[in-house]
């Protein structure tokens, strides 16, 4: 795809990533598995998905907590760009970043997290693909949450008034774009982990090491 590889050579994609703490990650995952274990599942996910990312375009790593810096850039090295998250709901601070990133000089900018065992680099490349016919490209959940979020301008209206962390999100933000006049193309529907059932066919599926569900 080498349109698409151009068009994310001049892209910026953003992580939106937590510092990798215990008792502050995974936390719906923890109720059953215990937060160290939820918190090795987290590291996991975000290191896997490190290595899928491209070589191409620029990585910027959005973060929360503000004073986590140091630990990020340790954790995931000093090759990229580090950006707190602002204050506020999800929204808000996708609104933000997005703006940020393009006031920057992003031609275009994707919006991943860490939670999708699945998301790999032709993802990425699809997405970009998709956004030379279309404004904005959602990679669904299963959950009815959203993956990836694409976009080739800032919407700021776009990320007003979901139903964040919900089975409605992805349908909320598509009638919110369809009332944007926006064109959407989506990619295929993957899943994340929030449960120990997700985690379970993560191993199942190969995408994260077995020894995660050995005891401490």
């Amino acid at each position: 795809m080498p349109s698409s590889i151009n068009i994310l050579k001049s892209s910026a994609i953003l992580l939106f990533l937590k510092a990798p703490r215990r008792g502050h990650v995974k936390t719906r995952l923890a109720h059953t598995t215990g937060p160290e274990r939820a918190l090795k599942t987290y590291r996991a996910l975000v290191e896997r998905q490190w290595t899928q990312l491209p070589d191409h375009g620029q990585i910027e790593v959005h973060y929360t907590p503000n004073d986590a810096d140091f630990e990020m850039r340790q954790w995931l090295g000093d090759a990229h760009g580090y950006y707190p998250q602002s204050e506020g709901e999800l929204g808000v601070r996708l609104e933000h970043s997005v703006e940020c990133a393009f006031a920057r000089g992003a031609k275009a900018v994707f919006c991943i997290g860490g939670d999708c065992p699945k998301l790999d680099q032709s993802h990425l490349e699809q997405a970009a693909a998709a956004l030379e016919q279309c404004d904005v490209v959602f990679g669904p959940c299963e959950d009815g949450g959203y993956y990836l979020i694409g976009l080739n301008a800032p919407h700021p209206e776009l990320f007003k008034d979901i139903p964040w962390s919900s089975r409605n999100t992805l349908d909320s933000s598509l009638k919110k774009a369809a009332e944007l006049g926006l064109r959407v193309q989506l990619l295929e529907t993957l899943y994340d982990i929030d449960e120990i059932t997700e985690l379970k066919r993560a191993i199942d599926d190969g995408h994260l090491p077995p020894e995660i569900m050995e005891h401490e």
